[in-house]
């Protein structure tokens, strides 16, 4: 066998020169941390909230809003917000449910209404056409969809919808959510699974004071809510002091009685600059409005409940980062990612845009038709002219939303805008693999066609966009870590687009780089300081206690608590006691989190992967085992479970568990190959290669697996097929560590040093 180095051994050498105390790896079980149950979670994110206090506000409805704020109220009655989610009826209802059909896949769902109740026939989770009562409508337009209750206080969302757009616009139709998916009663995504359970998946932003209330120990909700949609107190808070305070019984309450004032936007305070064309604001800041929005504007898990207008955000909230597939590279919206990871890239959030200089709060309507809401801080002297749009005047090409904010249909008919506002970039898509507003209309064109016109036009891009260093990064090219390193420290980006060049560094670590994510460890800015807590555990082993004892001490929750289970597998003794104490608080918060969250498989296993940190052995394949039986297509638990089975010995377990996985995902490469390996481990050599193969040629291969099968080839006495298999990985992966090392090995080896030193060549240009 050809024994590899990887590629981060050098920096074990930093260790001294970071390192605060020894801290050393624990082989004795230790004690997660109390597990609650979500409702003692609940109770301490609400004391703590609240500084301990013992008259904590109440919600009072939106009824109670009305008779003073008549106009708000009358605007909020007509919005998404107020229709967010309604009890099933006449009113309510926009589906067709006399006796309409649609068919899906060979299952002809049937929608019907008996004695004032609505109806649907369809596949069940076991696989049989079953009568359902609709319990809640879900949205109105441009679609709707319908909620039907399940035992143990569940709530699915049926699949197939209703597009209540005009006719005329192809609406007033049934259409299933998934048309090109093959999906069975057997499919997460079914209806009836996990992926569709409305207590976890849509509640908490279609409802008021929402709480979810899941007990892992019976496994069912008592999910309840103030207020059935997003009413009045989603955004202002809790009412009852203000109640007291508009009443008269204390006139002397701050903010009149709420926890934050939300102030009402005055375009007046903005100046423009007649040079430019362009208005700006003094003291642009981040604002309370953006936090409140941004609790259900954005792709993120809820880390733990309680949040209510004014809490911190990253205190509740786990934001994605632009990580593909959510993102493409230069940030551009791909999968569906509810505006706020867009909009923090913007020049507009930079410049103290907020949401609500654009959209009215209360009927949700923009405040100007067309692009009057631009002219609001956009001269159209300047910008509504053909020098400047390139398209005639009143065309499709004019508006300024089709160049600066591109639209992409989610759900087949919701069409959303991209909110990062960028100006387009067809020079770039060639070589980063992205779209651009340009040729996205302009079908036939090329990229360079465009990128020329607008060279001509508006002369080179003034500056390097931060989509080429995260290409750089998700690719693994040879500069990929002096790109990222200098994506990060560049002030002038936006920090959402440098923490996730963060998440990208830890492949690519030097000792430059180490000390760029210790100065990211000790320093102030939140977003970056999660992007490195979420990185934490794919740094090398000796490097995290340095990085990660200082993220310990980060206000934000979440942040602290990913830090924690980072750590959770090393010994604490040599560190002094605040230290320990810290560590023992973020512990703590983590593992309420991962129980907060434990109705889903991804928790769980996350609670077991912990208790396999801590050496409780048994709790974690506990943990594994529920997991499986939550989602038994959810295959990352068998993975790990198998991997447990084989650092304790029990090596046929492994193999069983994995081909227990492949039933379930026949094409996974990660499964065949751990397979593979634990038949090398067994000597079964013939079959594992076999496994090995499959891995190495998916579709969703990885350098590592390609790797691996060759070195079973090299192993197995034939050269000649591993070199074969090695250099079509080169083709695929060029900057693999593994595999140029591989080629270097066994081209010296069979005597071709000039093959060898070309592959030389290649690792000196990575390193």
């Amino acid at each position: 066998m050809i024994n590899i180095a990887g590629r981060n051994s050098s920096l074990i050498a930093l260790v001294s020169l970071l390192l605060l105390a020894g801290c050393s790896r624990d082989k004795d079980a230790t004690p997660v941390a109390d597990e609650p149950d979500d409702s003692k979670v609940s109770s301490a994110v609400s004391l703590q909230q609240n500084h301990l206090s013992i008259e904590v506000p109440t919600y009072s409805g939106s009824t109670s809003c009305s008779g003073c704020h008549q106009k708000e109220s009358t605007a909020w009655e007509g919005s998404h917000h107020a229709h967010a989610m309604r009890s099933a009826s006449e009113e309510s209802v926009l589906g067709n449910f006399n006796n309409s059909t649609f068919t899906y896949r060979g299952i002809t769902t049937t929608f019907y209404k008996r004695e004032g109740t609505y109806y649907v026939e369809t596949e069940g989770m076991e696989g049989n056409l079953e009568e359902f009562p609709i319990a809640f409508t879900f949205g109105v337009a441009p679609l709707q969809q319908y909620l039907i209750q399940f035992p143990g206080g569940r709530l699915q969302a049926l699949s197939i919808a209703w597009d209540s757009r005009p006719k005329a616009d192809g609406g007033q139709r049934w259409f299933h959510l998934y048309p090109d998916e093959i999906i069975d009663h057997s499919d997460s995504l079914h209806w009836s699974g996990n992926n569709q359970n409305w207590n976890f998946m849509c509640a908490d932003c279609h409802s008021t004071n929402l709480q979810k209330n899941y007990d892992l120990n019976t496994d069912t909700f008592q999910t309840s809510w103030s207020e059935m949609n997003v009413a009045c107190e989603s955004c202002h808070g809790p009412a009852s002091k203000h109640l007291e305070w508009a009443y008269g019984q204390q006139p002397n309450l701050e903010n009149f009685g709420f926890s934050i004032e939300l102030q009402k936007v005055n375009i007046n305070n903005w100046k423009m600059n007649l040079d430019s064309g362009i208005a700006s604001i003094k003291a642009a800041k981040t604002s309370t409005e953006m936090q409140i929005c941004a609790q259900c504007h954005s792709r993120r898990a809820t880390f733990l409940p309680g949040a209510v207008p004014g809490s911190q955000f990253l205190d509740h909230y786990n934001p994605a980062l632009l990580q593909p597939p959510l993102y493409h590279v230069d940030g551009q919206i791909n999968e569906e990612v509810y505006v706020y990871g867009s909009f923090l890239q913007s020049k507009m959030y930079a410049a103290g845009v907020t949401c609500s200089n654009c959209h009215e709060p209360h009927g949700l309507q923009l405040r100007s038709n067309g692009d009057g809401i631009c002219a609001q801080c956009h001269l159209p002297g300047k910008f509504a002219q053909t020098e400047h749009h390139l398209h005639p005047v009143n065309s499709p090409g004019a508006r300024c939303v089709s160049c600066h904010m591109p639209a992409k249909n989610y759900m087949l008919i919701d069409s959303r805008r991209d909110h990062s506002f960028r100006i387009p970039r067809p020079d770039l898509s060639d070589q980063i693999k992205t779209p651009n507003a340009c040729t996205n209309c302009h079908k036939g064109k090329s990229n360079q066609w465009a990128a020329e016109i607008l060279r001509d036009r508006f002369g080179p891009p003034e500056r390097t966009h931060f989509g080429e260093a995260l290409y750089a990064g998700f690719s693994g090219q040879v500069d990929a870590e002096g790109k990222l390193s200098e994506l990060i420290i560049d002030s002038q980006q936006p920090t959402i687009a440098r923490a996730t060049a963060i998440t990208l560094l830890p492949q690519y670590l030097s000792r430059h780089s180490v000390q760029l994510l210790q100065s990211i460890a000790q320093g102030d800015q939140p977003l970056l300081s999660l992007a490195l807590a979420q990185s934490l555990d794919r740094i090398p082993e000796p490097l995290r206690p340095p990085l990660g004892i200082p993220l310990l001490y980060e206000p934000e929750r979440v942040t602290r608590s990913l830090a924690a289970n980072a750590l959770a597998a090393f010994s604490m003794e040599n560190y002094s006691e605040p230290v320990r104490q810290q560590f023992s608080l973020a512990l703590r918060e983590y593992v309420a989190s991962e129980h907060f969250n434990s109705d889903r498989p991804e928790s769980l296993a996350n609670l077991a992967g912990l208790h396999r940190q801590r050496g409780n052995i048994h709790q974690a394949e506990a943990f594994y085992r529920r997991a499986i039986k939550k989602a038994p297509d959810y295959t990352p638990a068998y993975i790990n479970l198998a991997d447990l089975y084989r650092a304790e010995g029990r090596e046929k377990e492994s193999e069983n568990t994995l081909r227990k996985a492949l039933g379930r995902a026949q094409g996974n490469a990660a499964i065949h190959h751990s397979l593979g390996l634990s038949l090398i481990r067994q000597g079964l050599h013939s079959e594992a290669i076999s496994y090995l193969k499959k891995a190495a040629e998916a579709k969703e291969t990885d350098s590592r697996y390609i790797y691996v099968y060759a070195i079973a080839l090299h192993s197995a006495d034939n050269p000649t097929q591993a070199l074969a298999i090695l250099e079509k990985g080169f083709e695929q992966f060029p900057t693999s560590v593994d595999i140029l090392q591989a080629l270097i090995s066994i081209n010296r080896e069979s005597g071709d040093l000039e093959k060898a030193k070309k592959y030389e060549a290649f690792l000196a240009g990575n390193n």
